[in-house]
């Protein structure tokens, strides 16, 4: 047997306030499924839940515990879209292709809210909204043209002035938003324990603390290793996003780890909440370095953004969240900041999210960009669709083959300069 560190969850919010995990001991003994998910996040959780409840056989199987990862320590947030605009998207991938990429990518808060629904998951969940903020005209441009772009496809977004915009936040920071009426926000590790007890009860199992060896291909089959016992699946799904490691030969490399941070508050004041957020819709910024936030269901504001590259414990070590909090609300003098915390999610080149099939009976997704909640939520049905069907089933994401970053051992320099040159960027309007 090889050794395994429990870790213990960040320091955040979440951790302190979610709901009870669901039981998911180690896998301790040699087992057949159908399909191996690797990776108990939201894009493991969800596939082995639909695939469950399709009578197909699915074991998942996680390092730490489910949600440990940036599944239960984001910013909570169920945003709808891509990161390029759906003009971009047909025009880079076709009409058709194109098409289905972004009617699937705009419905996925519709999804996510879905599957909460039905499986009677407590997590908080809310659907007022995710605003899509700038703060000068350059932005504002991109904003607006956004819009227009999804209004013209029947969607659900209207283009918000300054004035509208300044009673929705409370701040004259923002020049003009995008208000999409699918987005909303959830408790996000309450949300991904209560998907493992969703997939658990149509008949899944999720074993935490049973990290993935290896995996090999025998007589037609996969032979999943993990410190104290074999899976033996017919087909296998990685699903470990900001946590790839070298399990599959240069996987790691298609992909860049960053760090996302957040701090929250202590309950704020009735008063001030509201003047905040007074429909409790969910915002991010358009701009090089985005920084997003809401108001939670217990009048705590959450603020987020990039910070160190490294784990973090305490409001202070990204400071520059609670100075900007205090720039956009004076009323929040005196407010402590009870929690910070961060986690890794994944980035891809190219900022569109991955889907390969590196081998025979092998699916890989990767690279939510940040969009993690309700994409990976809703991606869970299309891989199980893909894992069911085959080659046969088509799917609203594009099946690449994988391709190493150039440089990729730099990435921690490299995203250290990014993030200095966007915030610059953005104090110069640019």
């Amino acid at each position: 047997m090889t050794d395994h560190k429990v870790l213990p969850l960040p320091p955040s919010l979440y951790a302190d306030t979610a709901v009870p995990p669901a039981t998911t001991p180690p896998l301790d003994s040699d087992r057949t499924a159908s399909v191996a998910i690797i990776g108990g996040g939201f894009t493991g959780l969800s596939t082995a839940l639909h695939l469950a409840e399709q009578g197909v056989e699915a074991v998942v199987l996680e390092a730490q515990q489910p949600g440990w990862g940036a599944s239960g320590n984001n910013g909570g947030q169920l945003n709808p879209g891509l990161k390029f605009d759906p003009d971009t998207i047909e025009a880079t991938f076709g009409p058709d292709l194109g098409g289905r990429m972004i009617a699937f990518a705009y419905d996925t808060p519709n999804v996510a809210h879905d599957i909460i629904r039905r499986h009677g998951i407590a997590c908080e969940a809310r659907q007022n909204g995710t605003l899509r903020a700038a703060y000068h005209s350059k932005s504002a441009a991109g904003v607006e043209s956004t819009a227009q772009q999804c209004l013209r496809r029947g969607m659900p977004v209207e283009f918000l002035d300054r004035d509208t915009i300044q009673r929705m936040t409370g701040t004259d920071r923002y020049v003009a938003a995008m208000l999409d009426r699918r987005g909303g926000d959830v408790h996000p590790l309450s949300y991904a324990r209560g998907l493992a007890q969703a997939a658990i009860k149509a008949g899944a199992a999720v074993h935490g603390q049973t990290p993935v060896l290896s995996v090999r291909r025998d007589s037609g089959r996969w032979h999943v290793q993990t410190p104290r016992a074999t899976v033996h699946a017919d087909k296998i799904l990685i699903a470990t996003n900001g946590f790839t490691d070298d399990l599959w030969p240069d996987l790691r490399r298609t992909i860049v780890p960053v760090f996302s941070a957040i701090t929250a508050t202590e309950p704020l004041p009735d008063a001030v909440a509201r003047a905040i957020m007074p429909t409790r819709p969910v915002l991010y910024e358009s701009g090089n370095i985005t920084v997003y936030y809401r108001i939670d269901s217990g009048n705590r504001l959450l603020m987020g953004g990039r910070g160190p590259m490294r784990p973090i414990r305490d409001a202070a070590e990204i400071s520059y969240l609670t100075r900007y909090a205090a720039r956009l609300w004076p009323t929040l003098s005196g407010i402590r900041w009870t929690h910070a915390w961060n986690s890794q999610l994944a980035m891809t080149a190219d900022h569109y999210p991955h889907v390969h099939e590196p081998g025979p009976g092998v699916l890989a997704y990767l690279g939510c960009n940040g969009r993690g909640v309700a994409l990976a939520s809703s991606m869970g049905r299309q891989l199980a669709r893909r894992l069911i069907g085959g080659d046969s089933a088509t799917i609203d994401l594009p099946i690449t083959t994988p391709k190493t970053i150039a440089l990729h051992a730099l990435w921690p320099v490299a995203v250290k300069s990014v993030v200095v040159w966007g915030r610059l960027r953005d104090r110069l309007g640019l």
